[in-house]
């Protein structure tokens, strides 16, 4: 699939220029002429990346990208311009601009400034989804270590969240009271003891019973799976 694009520039050759250029390394590009337009097209769709030029007509680039910012803390978004100065391009840093680029300058660069942003972008995005760990309609956090069900907020202890951390990492794999004992409590599987079944009927009771899909399956003589009824 395309990556997208969002340029924002009302010098129409440049704009045009930069339009088939991108286009010819695989970008899907929108083009507006001005900031007015360019608000518009940002607001109704969705874009993997931002270029703006500061000074627009209707509204200007700083406003436009505070705006943005605003609503997307994780775009990327690279400034264009013709002024060259310090104060301008903290400016437009402050109010979360990426990158900065002064006019005039070579598509190659702009282009490798582009595809760094993204994958920087894209590493990022990686690094967001592994610390948030999802099955169903279940929910872990694992900064702020919140755990929702259908949108519902569920307390649970810090054994019981390590519990549900671990059996998430291995959903939809059978992991044994032994696996469990060494991983989640740091010890020897003690066959005399059932804390371990005790926790995963906390978890039930906390998790499963008042919703559906149930998740917490046990297989019988080999341990306990996540995974939805389904599958």
């Amino acid at each position: 699939m395309k990556q997208s694009i969002l340029l924002v520039e009302d010098e129409k050759k440049i704009a045009d220029t930069l339009h088939a250029g991108l286009a010819e390394e695989n970008f899907s590009v929108a083009v507006a002429y001005n900031g007015l337009e360019g608000k518009k097209l940002y607001l109704s769709n969705e874009y993997d990346l931002i270029i703006l030029d500061i000074n627009l007509p209707f509204v200007n680039g700083y406003e436009l990208c505070r705006l943005i910012r605003e609503k997307d803390s994780r775009i990327p978004i690279i400034m264009l311009t013709a002024l060259n100065f310090t104060d301008n391009k903290i400016e437009g840093f402050e109010l979360g601009a990426d990158d900065y680029i002064v006019k005039p300058f070579e598509f190659r660069e702009l282009l490798a400034r582009i595809k760094a942003l993204l994958r920087r972008a894209d590493a990022k995005a990686e690094a967001v989804e592994e610390r948030l760990l999802t099955i169903a309609d279940l929910e872990v956090n694992l900064d702020n270590k919140e755990v929702k069900r259908s949108g519902q907020k569920i307390t649970l202890t810090a054994k019981e969240f390590q519990l549900l951390e671990y059996l998430m990492k291995n959903k939809g794999r059978v992991v044994s009271r032994a696996d469990i004992a060494k991983d989640v409590w740091d010890i020897d599987f003690d066959t005399q003891t059932n804390v371990i079944d005790v926790y995963v009927n906390f978890l039930r009771k906390k998790l499963d019973k008042d919703y559906s899909p149930k998740l917490i399956h046990t297989q019988v003589g080999m341990g306990y799976i996540l995974k939805t009824e389904a599958e």
